[in-house]
């Protein structure tokens, strides 16, 4: 660590930083920022910068408000912000009390507890997500929002900003150290994919919050909106942030059996046991908004059964097939059901948790499903035994309460705020009277 933060030092020096962002997220992934002079980084790492942890949602209670944030050299970026602009330091912070003890109310230091646990069990988390989002014309937000566009799946769209959005930030996504494997247009208008390299989830986690803010910082800069909100438009796919997984031990991919139907591990087998087991569970984490549901229904290619399948895409786990003498590392799952709008470092523990508890329990895997589901009759399911996903924020919280894993994964202040504030949410939702129901109903009723 100490050499991490002598390069650091160096580089701010070398390249003339005037300033350095310390970053952060609430409970539910909105990202947090102090800024500080240089002069004053040495001295963030030795002591941390203090700040009052009451004024952020979900984290203190004012009669135990103050908490360092102590920056993390290995998570350092130089950011240019805009053409022509200065370029920062920024780097990503755990949160501690005054005593030295993680702060429970920090989402990352969650993270690394679960990957911690998962480590003394002899594995490293791996993980690439898909992530989809929409660019929208900035003035059309008071209103239905208005794509950009109307291409669909791989159109390379010449006659319109976004194309040219995407790659700018794509090259700024690259400039900042956060790899990128591939980027192209998705199935609705205006939506957006770009697919980060393989990282352990700690790096991940870091990576999809610099994603999400350089995204919507390049689409600002052409006066145009990009959202990460799951369902903006009705009638056409959403956005979802399909995850592959894998568990390494060392060097050694512990989810490949070159023996094995699929070369999937008894390991591999187990976790995804385990995640379809706790699906329900981990839902409220993985999808936590109310749109997150409006996207989670069937006949729009995001997964609601609780099934696996290899390389069928209406399971929710999926076994993609890998590329011929690439098996020994690259044999992974992909949980279908995350969306882009969740809290990587809560989404990604309580994955990861599912899974384990798969593997410590010996859970034992139901048969593949091959069958497209989404053309399943409800009876055909239920002969099946074929479980879903909670169908609303309200049943995903119902399940989350009722789960001792959350409470263990998430710790019990993130668990206990988490649901306060989503309740909340719901309740709200509930007294709402939407445009659906006054052009359905006023006339007639």
């Amino acid at each position: 660590m100490e050499h991490q933060q002598s390069y650091v030092l160096r580089t701010v020096e070398e390249r003339r930083v005037r300033l350095v962002r310390l970053w952060f997220c609430d409970v539910l992934g909105q990202m947090k920022s102090i800024a500080i002079s240089p002069v004053e980084l040495e001295t963030a790492f030795e002591e941390g910068v203090q700040f009052d942890g009451s004024a952020i949602d979900g984290f203190s209670r004012v009669q135990e408000s103050d908490v360092l944030a102590v920056p993390d050299a290995s998570s350092f970026q130089l950011m240019n912000w805009g053409e022509g602009g200065e370029v920062t330091g920024a780097m990503f912070c755990d949160l501690i009390n005054l005593d030295g003890t993680p702060f429970e109310g920090d989402p990352r230091q969650v993270l690394k507890r679960n990957l911690n646990k998962a480590r003394a069990a002899g594995f490293t988390l791996m993980c690439a997500p898909e992530v989809e989002f929409f660019y929208f014309a900035a003035d059309s937000l008071d209103g239905p929002p208005r794509p950009l566009d109307s291409a669909s799946y791989f159109d390379l769209t010449t006659f319109d900003a976004s194309s040219d959005i995407r790659r700018e930030t794509i090259q700024r996504l690259e400039a900042t150290g956060i790899p990128v494997e591939y980027s192209f247009h998705e199935d609705a208008p205006s939506q957006h994919e770009i697919d980060l390299r393989y990282s352990d989830a700690l790096s991940m986690a870091d990576n999809l919050m610099s994603l999400r803010l350089i995204v919507r910082e390049v689409a600002l800069q052409h006066g145009v909106h990009a959202t990460f909100m799951p369902k903006p438009l009705a009638g056409v796919q959403g956005s979802g942030m399909h995850t592959h997984m894998s568990l390494f031990t060392k060097e050694t991919n512990s989810f490949f059996d070159e023996d094995a139907e699929a070369h999937l591990s008894e390991t591999a087998r187990q976790f995804i046991a385990g995640l379809l087991r706790h699906a329900p569970e981990i839902t409220a984490c993985t999808n936590q908004l109310v749109n997150s549901y409006k996207r989670l229904v069937s006949g729009f290619e995001a997964p609601i059964h609780l099934t696996w399948a290899r390389n069928n895409r209406s399971a929710l786990i999926r076994v993609p097939v890998t590329k011929r003498g690439k098996e020994p590392v690259a044999t992974r799952i992909e949980y279908r059901a995350i969306d882009p709008a969740c809290n990587p470092y809560l989404a990604f523990s309580a994955m990861l948790a599912a899974g384990l508890a798969g593997v410590e329990g010996k859970y034992e895997l139901q048969p593949e499903t091959s069958a497209n589901l989404a053309e399943a009759t409800d009876t055909e399911l239920l002969q099946g035994g074929i479980g879903l996903l909670p169908a609303s924020l309200a049943e995903a919280l119902d399940a989350m309460e009722s789960s001792e894993l959350m409470k263990e994964t998430l710790g019990e202040h993130i668990f206990e705020w988490f649901l306060r504030n989503k309740r909340a949410e719901w309740a709200d939702y509930k007294a709402h009277v939407s445009q659906f129901e006054i052009e359905r109903y006023i006339r007639n009723w």
